[in-house]
Order: C-alpha cells, then structure tokens, then sequence
C-alpha cells in the first residue's frame, strides 16, 4: 500500500511538473517572463545582465551549490506556480538546474538554451551588473 501510495505522489508531482525548452534571443526578453541568471557575480561583470532579470546565483566559481540559499532567494524572486526562464553563460548549467526544479520541486521552468552568450552572439545589448 505505501509503495502505491508513494507511485500515485511521485506521479502527481510529474505531471505538475512543467520544463520547456527554449533557444535564447533577444525577442525572449521582452516576454514579460522573469529570467533567473544563475551564474556567478565574476560572469555578470563581464558580460552584462538581461535588463531586469535576478541575479541568483546556483553554483560558485568552484562549481559548490547551497540548493537551500538558491531556494529562499528564488522564492522571492517567483511564485512556486508562476513560469519563470533560467539563464546561465552556454546553457549547461540551466539544463541541469532547470530538470532539478522541475522535475523534482514541481516549478514551471523555461531553460534558455544557449544562455547569455547566444543572446549576445544574436545581437542583445545587455545592461551593465549593479551589486
């Protein structure tokens, strides 16, 4: 019985789920969908941010996470239920982060395939990171 019980959650919780997968350009950021850029302070500095996303960083510069710092600063950035896109520099580390929320926490994530860097390579200005 609890391992049917568990199978009928863990079944629930996948259909709520919600990953979309999605090139990042410059026409996604004037969608009025808030983007979390998840690199590192260093990475904002050098390339610039999207105009009004947050700057939450998941992995540090030694690739170490703190999954429940990211949470409490995400959940105040996004409602649980509200769509929300993950930016990174390539792409890489928002594929992974992006299946985590979705997949196991139940968040409606788009990950921006591609990152920042494909964003300016198609022509984005992006606005200098203020701390």
């Amino acid at each position: 019985m609890k391992k049917i019980l568990f199978a009928l959650l863990f079944l629930a919780t996948s259909l709520m789920a919600e990953l979309t997968q999605v090139w990042a350009t410059p026409e996604f950021a004037d969608k009025n969908i808030k983007i979390i850029d998840i690199r590192t302070p260093a990475e904002w500095k050098e390339t610039g941010i999207v105009k009004g996303s947050y700057t939450i960083t998941f992995f540090d510069e030694r690739g170490n996470f703190n999954v429940k710092n990211f949470l409490t600063q995400l959940n105040m950035a996004v409602k649980k239920d509200e769509q929300f896109a993950l930016i990174c520099r390539v792409g890489s580390r928002t594929g992974m982060v992006s299946e985590f929320l979705s997949e196991k926490l139940g968040y409606k994530v788009i990950n921006l395939k591609g990152g920042i860097m494909k964003m300016i390579h198609d022509g984005y200005k992006t606005v200098p990171y203020k701390q």
